[in-house]
């Protein structure tokens, strides 16, 4: 159970920073995750993997992406972004966490994915708040194409770290073998 309880804080934490860069990106990506298999939620999170929640996610995620695009409509979305990204934040590591007792989960799970979803998202706000007033909002769809990839890639790492970790050390044991076993010739 600690092994397991660890992995889930470590995953509730990527992918609740993750929802400090965009919301519904993370939600996203968990869904389809969850539904796949490929993320394993509590029993009382089963409709994360639901057709319906991925078509959600998927429409939210679309007016997300493109609305931080448009400068000062980004400013406003930051406004909202705050309560969203909590709720987001806590919401998916509350779906990854083995703890049977509800109030320990939930409130393991704002402590843990809200507070670091937060973190996250005020530093982007500022981020932008920043672009906005030197660049005129010029600067904004830059710093919202960064926002974007990290907010696709980070989740996407989080939920594949053991096969991506499989895979490295499949490598560099092959690397080493290699470097064993196989002579340089000599010229």
């Amino acid at each position: 159970m600690e092994k397991e309880l660890i992995v889930a804080i470590f995953l509730g934490v990527g992918l609740s920073a993750s929802c400090g860069f965009r919301v519904f990106v993370p939600m996203l990506l968990a869904s389809i995750a969850a539904r796949f298999g490929y993320l394993p939620v509590n029993e009382s999170f089963e409709w994360l993997a639901s057709g319906s929640a991925i078509i959600c996610f998927s429409a939210a995620t679309v007016v997300e992406l493109l609305a931080y695009y448009i400068p000062f409509v980004d400013n406003l979305l930051d406004a909202l972004a705050m309560p969203l990204a909590i709720g987001a934040g806590t919401l998916l590591t509350a779906s990854v966490l083995p703890v049977e007792e509800n109030m320990l989960k939930w409130v393991l799970a704002l402590i843990v994915g809200g507070s670091t979803a937060s973190v996250f998202q005020g530093a982007t706000s500022v981020s932008r708040l920043s672009s906005s007033q030197f660049t005129a909002g010029f600067g904004n769809p830059l710093i919202a194409t960064g926002e974007n990839a990290v907010a696709l890639g980070l989740p996407l790492l989080v939920i594949a770290f053991p096969l991506v970790l499989g895979s490295v050390i499949l490598l560099v044991m092959i690397w080493l073998l290699r470097k064993l076993f196989i002579k340089k010739k000599k010229y």
